[in-house]
């Protein structure tokens, strides 16, 4: 009885006990197997787990697998390959079958940044396994490289463009959809362009952008591309758009200034349009308009919240309900249209501004303006035909003008568009419409005419010289009337020169501008970029600068050194003379030579620097241009050397100086010895080359010797045994000497030989083994002056 009482208690401690256990085992039990989902073993590599993870990856990848059940899948496949790919995880799992799943995805929240952004949530916070925070429909703004060059670039240059770069394993990506979405729809309803970039399908593309990071946002304008570089926030992304867009696009107006906006029509040859709203910002909207048509419309922006626009509210009736468009023409007194609405949308103002484009009679100042207002014939279109007057600037033809201006006021025909040219700055099309050849001077002419090709063939018709008479109008009309009627009435026909752009001096301004919004934009990217993306940059910078520094730093202490080096010591004084401390490669390609005259006489001779040597070549007017060009290339090896300075004397000029010098030297017969015993003939001084110091007063001799082959086959080598510079008595055989009547070819080959050894005499000078000859003094002043 006992027994039985106690087994009931038993059987459900039992039964507790196995449900706890089963419990236990149940919650310890692995919700999925990564090994079993990627399909490795528990022995693979790294290399190999990943490897089978992109594989899976691109295949259950929602946007390229339609399955339902793809999302999921690829959800598990991301979240084994997290387990699989860290070690600690992966070790865990191995030990305790435990994925940690919840530990890691429900964790503390972190404030995470990845590379330009921050997130308010860390990447494994993130709910992988909900769908509604992913979105894949991207597709439709996927850009490649060649449609970003052939259509992105240049439609920037009429809307910006927001693009979005990332990849198919950029999981920080996709907490940036929610918000990229909200944005895209906003962005795009303004007209703003949207791009998409795949890192992993367009490298160049990316890589072209400077991109290299996932996610990233940059905006495209005017072909510049610029990064976001704040939090994705809906309020910033917008913002972005708007620091895109230039600061000058929209100008505000108030009662003050209304005026002058709207007298400079002339000037700039564009309608004017101003917008009415009670918000003190320019709506994103209107700048973005703006910016569209920018080349065709000016912008003004009135705050009727102002008490500085109350006159101008009241000048046009404007109603404050509600935002009001008002677009003028020639006449700045009353808008030629106006629209207005409570909620504008960008169709309606994309065509308020088509249908304003252009003044009723614009100036033609450029070719594209031309292009569009009198467009090429088109088979499949109506004819367009362009009324042109022909006219000038002064002020006597003012009236005249603006009787054509009435006039093209009052056409209603949608074929013919009203024009004029200045005659003065599109000369060469006035040439040719008014068959004159300085149309410059002639009086304002109406031509009608049509383009028929677009290389420039034009059928038109002169109508009437043009004053703005009733006379003018009527015979004007009546041309109109009949080429409705008959267009064969353009009888004569033309090639028309292209346009000038009479607003191409503007260029300058707009590169003042555009090197403000490149700096601003440099300045921008310093202050935000990572600084570890900036070090390669800062790093050539600074390399870049030290060169250069090092370079002038350098060069300065060698600049001080030589001049300290050109200063003679009083130990070594000989061998500064002698230039015994060699010479330098030379720092010149060619060689500098003056003639001693009476002007560079003291600076050259008299007054030379210590320890400098002036070589100075004798020769006459006849052998200078040989004995010139012989002398730079012996000596050219020579000036390197700071100390050495190159002359020529003119014996036809001063021929008494070289003798005198001659008769000064101390060892003047040593010098003499070489002339002839009977004294009878003048020594020829010609290619002597003196090495003269005019500090120390000495000089050294070089003498001319012949070392080639002459007429009679005498070899150098037997006449290097004659005595230096002596005349040749005759020769080998006995035969008598050759007379003075040569051939100028003989004489030109003897004259060009004559300094045959000079180099190896200047060598000898660097050593200081050359005899010198002192002078107590040089040659006066009248010694070099040349005779009258």
């Amino acid at each position: 009885m006992a027994g039985s009482n106690m087994n009931p208690p038993l059987a459900v401690m039992a039964v507790v006990v196995l449900s706890v256990l089963l419990a236990g085992t149940s919650h310890a039990a692995p919700e999925m197997d990564p090994y079993k989902i990627l399909g490795v073993t528990r022995s693979a590599s790294q290399a190999e787990i990943k490897k089978v993870y992109k594989r899976l990856a691109k295949e259950w990848h929602p946007d390229k697998n339609k399955d339902p059940g793809a999302e999921d899948m690829f959800i598990k496949i991301t979240k084994s390959y997290e387990i699989l790919s860290s070690e600690d995880r992966r070790a865990n799992y191995d030990r305790y079958g435990q994925t940690d799943d919840t530990q890691a995805y429900s964790s503390s929240r972190y404030r995470h940044r990845q590379d330009n952004f921050y997130f308010d949530e860390s990447f494994f916070n993130f709910p992988f396994n909900t769908k509604n925070h992913r979105d894949f429909t991207d597709s439709k703004y996927t850009l490649h490289f060649s449609q970003y060059v052939s259509e992105v670039v240049p439609d920037s240059y009429r809307r910006p463009y927001l693009i979005k770069i990332t990849s198919d394993w950029c999981f920080s990506c996709i907490h940036i959809e929610p918000v990229w979405k909200e944005v895209v729809q906003e962005m795009e309803g303004l007209g703003v362009g949207i791009g998409v970039v795949d890192v992993g399908y367009e490298r160049r593309l990316s890589n072209h952008l400077g991109a290299h990071r996932t996610p990233s946002i940059l905006g495209v304008i005017s072909g510049k591309v610029t990064f976001f570089h704040y939090a994705v926030a809906k309020e910033h992304l917008r913002q972005f758009v708007e620091d895109l867009l230039p600061q000058r696009v929209v100008e505000r107006i108030t009662d003050k200034n209304e005026q002058q906006f709207l007298n400079s029509w002339h000037e700039l040859n564009k309608p004017h349009v101003l917008l009415f709203d009670q918000v003190p910002a320019v709506p994103l909207l209107f700048k973005l308009a703006a910016f569209a048509y920018k080349d065709y419309l000016q912008f003004g922006y009135v705050d009727q919240g102002l008490a500085e626009t109350a006159e101008l509210q009241k000048r046009f009736n404007i109603n404050t309900y509600a935002p009001t468009m008002l677009v003028f023409k020639e006449n700045t007194d009353k808008p030629a249209d106006i629209i207005q609405a409570k909620g504008m949308k960008k169709q309606i103002i994309d065509e308020f501004m088509s249908n304003n484009k252009f003044l009723l009679a614009p100036r033609l100042v450029n070719q594209k303006l031309f292009d569009e207002l009198c467009p090429v014939k088109q088979f499949h279109r109506r004819r367009k035909y362009c009324v042109l007057l022909m006219t000038t600037d002064e002020e006597t033809y003012s009236s005249g003008n603006q009787e054509f201006l009435s006039f093209a006021s009052t056409n209603t025909r949608d074929v013919v568009r009203f024009a004029y040219v200045y005659q003065r700055l599109q000369q060469p099309l006035c040439d040719i419409l008014m068959h004159s050849e300085d149309s410059s001077q002639s009086t304002p002419q109406v031509v009608i005419l049509e383009r028929r090709n677009t290389a420039g063939k034009a059928l038109f018709k002169p109508v009437t010289a043009w004053n703005g008479s009733e006379e003018d109008k009527l015979r004007l009309l009546e041309e109109l009337e009949r080429l409705q009627k008959d267009p064969s009435i353009l009888i004569h026909d033309a090639m028309l020169p292209e346009l000038n752009n009479e607003f191409a001096s503007m260029f300058v301004v707009r590169w003042i501008y555009a090197s403000y919004d490149y700096l601003s934009e440099v300045i921008d990217d310093i202050l935000h970029n990572n600084w570890r993306e900036m070090m390669p940059l800062l790093s050539l910078i600074f390399s870049a600068l030290f060169i250069l520094f090092g370079t002038v730093v350098i060069q300065a202490f060698s600049d001080s050194s030589e001049d300290k080096q050109m200063k003679p010591k009083v130990k070594d004084g000989t061998k500064a003379e002698n230039g015994s401390s060699g010479s330098r490669p030379p720092k010149k390609n060619f060689v500098e030579v003056t003639e001693l005259t009476d002007i560079t006489y003291f600076s050259n001779l008299v007054k030379l620097r210590p320890g400098h040597i002036n070589i100075v070549l004798v020769l006459t007017d006849a052998s200078k241009n040989i004995l010139l060009s012989k002398f730079a290339k012996e000596v050219y090896s020579f000036t390197g050397t700071q100390t050495l300075h190159f002359s020529f004397l003119n014996l036809d000029k001063h021929g008494e100086w070289m003798s005198t010098l001659l008769e000064y030297a101390q060892d003047a017969a040593q010098i003499d010895a070489d002339e002839d015993d009977s004294g009878s003939r003048k020594t020829d001084y010609t290619g002597f080359v003196l090495a003269l110091n005019g500090h120390k007063k000495y000089l050294c001799l070089f003498k001319p010797v012949y070392t080639g082959e002459d007429l009679d086959g005498k070899s150098s080598e037997d006449e290097a045994g004659m005595s230096v510079g002596k005349p040749r008595p005759g020769s080998r055989d006995g035969h008598p000497q050759r007379k003075s009547s040569r051939s100028r070819s003989t004489s030109t080959l003897q004259i060009h030989h004559k300094l045959d050894r000079l180099g190896l005499w200047m060598e000898r000078l660097m050593e200081g083994t050359l005899p010198r000859y002192y002078v107590p003094a040089w040659p006066g002043l009248d010694k070099i002056t040349p005779s009258k």
